[in-house]
Order: structure tokens, then C-alpha cells, then sequence
């Protein structure tokens, strides 16, 4: 099943955004009024000439803290490499000035797995004159180290660095540093399962990894420890109770699943009762 990399990164950013523009626009997260935002409904636009059509990522509307005015932030998610970007950010920008008629701060997030150097600006000129110079904020994941992310209390670095520059050897320390940010950040477990289903939508390890960490979350320090492993096994039981939840659905007998997923007979009967 292809991921659907719009909605993952949607839904991380409504559910963190004052995380996420402090964690990579600073600059902008000190002026806006976090006491005001709400989330626009979604837009789609038809490009006529190329017979395609585009939904805008994520459109949020607040305020600059000291004006009453509004604004509106728009957050696009280029998940594959696209020369055009540039121009289609700016055809984003002038038919959502059109429609609101207000100030609009336009960022793009690059998710892609290559390494880029892309354009933050769409430029239209002549010889004699220049007619436009549209800019717009960004954020180049891959470019980015994901070890200098792993101090920060932060949500959004931790599911991020799951996108990050990371090598294939780093990926049992990527995890391990990951699942120790969790754990300090002490979020809600709606907030940790949505983090961690981010990450592992990115990054999975191999049953050989798996074992690796686990190795070497036990040499941990014992508080430390503990709070990890918990969140292991805590998580991997929920993944496994959704998948026999997924197999009574297909019409899997109890004893079939319990043989894949090693869940209890008596749990799995009671998920049957439920179904």
C-alpha cells in the first residue's frame, strides 16, 4: 500500500505546529499569537494546462502577536522531487491571496529521501526589468543531521528524524535515540502512538535491528531502561491487538492468529467478542 505522505506530515504538523516553527523558524515563531490559530479546510486547485489536480497541504490562520489583523500560514509537504515546485508555490500563493485577501508566510518542507539543492524562490524577468521575486520559507529534511536534533524536547524533531540524514548503520542508535526522547517528553499516549507510527512508517527495523536495540536498551541506565522497554512492549502489544483486530476482520480463526501474533487466545477471543 503506497504511504500517503500528505496526510502523515498533515496531520504531525496540525498536531504540533507551535512546535514545529520553533523548531525550524524561530525567527517566525517568536512574532506569531499561538492564543489564535485554526486550521482552514483544505483547497484544490485544477491546472488546466496540465490537466492535474493539486490539494494544498495544510493552511492555518492566526495571528502576529500586538495586531488584531489576521494571517495565514501556509505549510506544503513536497514528498518527491519536482523542478516546477517553485512555480506551482507561487500559483498556491496568488489564488489563496486571491480567495483571503490577507498576508500569507508560505513554507515548503522537503521530505524527499535525495539530496538537493532546492530553489526558495520563483523568479519571472526580463533583460530590462524584473516582475516578480516570490520567495518562500524552507526546510530540507535529508540536509539536515538527525544527532543534532535528538536534546531537543521536541515532538516534531523526534518523528522527524525518522526523514533526516541519517546511514544505514546509524538506524538502532536512530531508534534508540528516538524512543529516549519519548520517553522524556512524557506525552499522552495519543500523542506517543501517533509519533511513533510516524517514525516507523519511515524507519523499520529488521528483526535483527530489533534485537540489537533491545540489546542495547538493556544496558541502559535502569530507570531509563525501564521507561523504554515499557514503551516498547507497550506499543508492540497495540500493533499486534490491531492486527488481529485486522485478521478476525479477513475471518482468520483464533488459532491461526494467535500463531502469528503470539497474543493470548483468551485476548484474542475477547477482540472476537468486540468485532
Amino acid at each position: 500500500m503506497a504511504i500517503d505522505h500528505d496526510r502523515l506530515f498533515k496531520e504531525m504538523i496540525m498536531t504540533f505546529f507551535e512546535e514545529f516553527l520553533l523548531l525550524f523558524f524561530p525567527h517566525v515563531h517568536e512574532h506569531i499569537d499561538f492564543q489564535h490559530v485554526a486550521f482552514l479546510s483544505e483547497e484544490l486547485f485544477t491546472d488546466v494546462t496540465a490537466g492535474e489536480k493539486y490539494r494544498v497541504d495544510l493552511l492555518v490562520e492566526t495571528k502576529l502577536k500586538g495586531e488584531d489583523s489576521l494571517i495565514i500560514v501556509h505549510i506544503e509537504n513536497q514528498s518527491y522531487v519536482q523542478p516546477s515546485f517553485p512555480e506551482r508555490m507561487f500559483i498556491y500563493f496568488s489564488r489563496l491571496f486571491e480567495k483571503y485577501r490577507k498576508r500569507m508566510l508560505p513554507i515548503a518542507v522537503f521530505s524527499y529521501d535525495s539530496l538537493r539543492n532546492e530553489p526558495s524562490s520563483f523568479t519571472l524577468q526580463f533583460p530590462f526589468f524584473d516582475v516578480l521575486h516570490f520567495q518562500f520559507l524552507t526546510v530540507e529534511l535529508r540536509k539536515q543531521n538527525w544527532r543534532d536534533y535528538i536534546r531537543h524536547d521536541n515532538p516534531i524533531a523526534a518523528a522527524l528524524l525518522s526523514k533526516m540524514g541519517y546511514t544505514e548503520n546509524e538506524r538502532v542508535e536512530l531508534k534508540k535515540q528516538f524512543l529516549r526522547m519519548i520517553v522524556r517528553m512524557e506525552l499522552d499516549e495519543a500523542k506517543q502512538r501517533l509519533l511513533i507510527g510516524f517514525f516507523e512508517t519511515y524507519v523499520k527495523l529488521s528483526d535483527e535491528e530489533e534485537q540489537q536495540l533491545r540489546n542495547e536498551v538493556n544496558e541502559m541506565e535502569t530507570k531509563e531502561k525501564e521507561q523504554v522497554l515499557e514503551l516498547m512492549i507497550s506499543y508492540e502489544k497495540k500493533e499486534k491487538r490491531n492486527i488481529a483486530k485486522r485478521m478476525l476482520d479477513k475471518g482468520y480463526d483464533v488459532h491461526t492468529i494467535h500463531e502469528l501474533t503470539e497474543l493470548p487466545v483468551e485476548e484474542i477471543e475477547e477482540l472476537k467478542e468486540r468485532c
